[in-house]
């Protein structure tokens, strides 16, 4: 019984610290949870939960505050996942249906979750085993400047402008253009640059097509390499209440990237997870990131939320499942 009645103690202190940030006292418990004992017993509870290394007291006099260990606890003991309301998953539909291309909708996905749970948001690009290339467009600027539209098979879309050192006529753009479509027609994205080092060019184009095919290799490299769009930063200073008190170094992880994509692989599962506060690397060691997969098994990645240790775990798992689900099966269509 006792057992019982202290997980019921230490889930009311995560709930009340989440939504006051203050640190709870036992009065404080009886008062806000039917919890059926005096505040001397609440009292004994807590000093257990504390020896158990579950809630820590920050300073003399105070009440307590939930540890990492303590929000692990709570977190895999959940009983049930708070559901989204209706007016929040009104929200996903609505703001993730019929985006026009896959970063579109990977800039809405992050939007919609940072709103959602006031929390920085991160998705992954999906990388597919088997994505191929599509098709190459050529635009001319004027004034030397070509713009290289690059597409996948998978709908995603890079551009970048080309400089080159002399004009092109709308006849030698044309030629250029059938030459790239017909060589890298259908080629799997790792086999563009090979194909590319044995163009047959005319002479006469030898310097836009090299050019050209410098871009074009480094788009196709590019689709390959593990990217995150990101969004929700602001929160930070919003939410923090004081428990970030070095920012600066979570911007620096989050803008490096590299943390984060290796934490999201080694997170990397069916479902949801959590990793919370020094169960991260060491620049994420006040946060919690809350991550799912999504997409189908030949174009798998992540998206996650993160946010400081101190945050609605049961709102925000549900939100980040919802929308991993969503977008999973809009890239199934």
């Amino acid at each position: 019984m006792n057992d019982d009645r202290r997980s019921r103690v230490l889930r009311a202190i995560v709930e009340d610290y989440v939504e006051t940030k203050e640190p709870v006292g036992s009065k404080a418990l009886v008062e806000r949870h039917s919890l059926g004992v005096s505040p001397a017993t609440i009292r004994n509870d807590m000093a257990a939960l504390e020896a158990q290394g579950l809630i820590a007291q920050p300073h003399t006099s105070a009440g307590r505050i939930p540890t990492d260990k303590g929000y692990r606890k709570f977190v895999d003991t959940i009983d049930e996942i708070k559901p989204l309301s209706a007016a929040e998953r009104r929200a996903i539909t609505r703001i993730l249906s019929h985006p026009v291309d896959i970063e579109d909708m990977l800039e809405r996905t992050v939007r919609l979750l940072a709103d959602l749970t006031s929390q920085v948001a991160v998705i992954q690009y999906p990388v597919r085993s088997r994505e191929k290339f599509r098709h190459l467009e050529l635009v001319d600027l004027g004034g030397n400047r070509l713009l290289v539209v690059f597409i996948t098979d998978s709908g995603q879309v890079d551009q970048r402008i080309v400089e080159m050192r002399t004009t092109i006529d709308d006849f030698e753009l044309g030629t250029l253009r059938t030459l790239f479509n017909s060589v890298l027609d259908g080629r799997a994205l790792d086999d563009v640059a090979p194909a590319l080092s044995v163009l047959d060019v005319p002479v006469a184009l030898a310097a836009p097509a090299a050019a050209v095919a410098d871009v074009v290799a480094e788009l196709a490299s590019g689709r390959r390499q593990e990217r995150l769009v990101m969004a929700g930063t602001a929160n930070l200073a919003r939410s923090s209440g004081g428990i970030y008190e070095h920012v600066a170094p979570l911007l620096e992880a989050f803008e490096e990237q590299v943390v984060l994509l290796k934490l999201l692989a080694h997170m990397s599962a069916d479902g949801v997870s959590v990793s919370i506060g020094h169960e991260n690397p060491e620049s994420l060691a006040t946060t919690s990131v809350i991550a799912s997969n999504y997409g189908s098994e030949d174009s798998r990645a992540s998206l996650a939320v993160l946010g400081p240790t101190r945050m609605d775990y049961p709102t925000t798992i549900a939100a980040v499942r919802a929308v991993s689900r969503y977008i999973t099966v809009i890239l199934d269509k």
